[in-house]
């Protein structure tokens, strides 16, 4: 966030409403002079007033923080290739490394507390393991901004209401 582009597009919206730095002060019933900081960059508005601001502006509180700048959501793709060659990776370090290998204990171990549960044993079950793959392409979905080959899942997946999980997830995330 660039607080001079803050500051700048405040200004022109206000400007193009035709109002003064008065005239936006009362409205969220604060001083002109918080206005004109805001305006040549030296403060940001408080978090407080921010949908206020936005509502007053006739924009977002996105374009407000963001300088007027337009973010595009920009989200990668997530194939069920790489998601199965990560779990053989996991398999290719204990072969590797050993299963006594600090190396490969540890990362088995942060594993199974974060996600709490027995990672050796859901690789040993195909019903498990096909969870685990969903899984992983759902995070991505949600927190990695991924989106994946819907017709690609379809072919992969025998359960139907991970399809189902991920078709859902797929619609609420990369096109919200």
């Amino acid at each position: 966030m660039n607080i001079k582009e803050v500051g700048e597009y405040i200004k022109t919206r206000r400007t193009a409403l035709g109002m003064t730095q008065k005239d936006l002060a009362e409205k969220l019933n604060i001083s002109f002079q918080a206005v004109s900081k805001w305006e040549v960059g030296e403060t940001l508005p408080d978090t407080m007033l921010l949908l206020d601001l936005s509502d007053i502006l006739k924009t977002t509180v996105d374009n407000i923080l963001n300088g007027g700048t337009v973010v595009a959501k920009k989200y990668k793709k997530i194939s069920i290739d790489d998601v199965i060659r990560g779990f053989e990776a996991v398999e290719t370090i204990k072969k590797s490394f050993g299963e006594k290998s600090y190396f490969y204990l540890g990362m088995i171990e942060g594993i199974n507390k974060k996600m709490n549960m027995d990672l050796e044993t859901h690789l040993a079950n195909p019903e498990h393991r096909e969870i685990m793959y969903a899984e992983v392409i759902l995070q991505a979905i949600q927190f990695e901004h991924a989106y994946v080959d819907m017709d690609e899942v379809k072919c992969f997946f025998k359960n139907q209401r991970m399809i189902k999980l991920i078709e859902d997830f797929s619609n609420k995330y990369t096109n919200a």
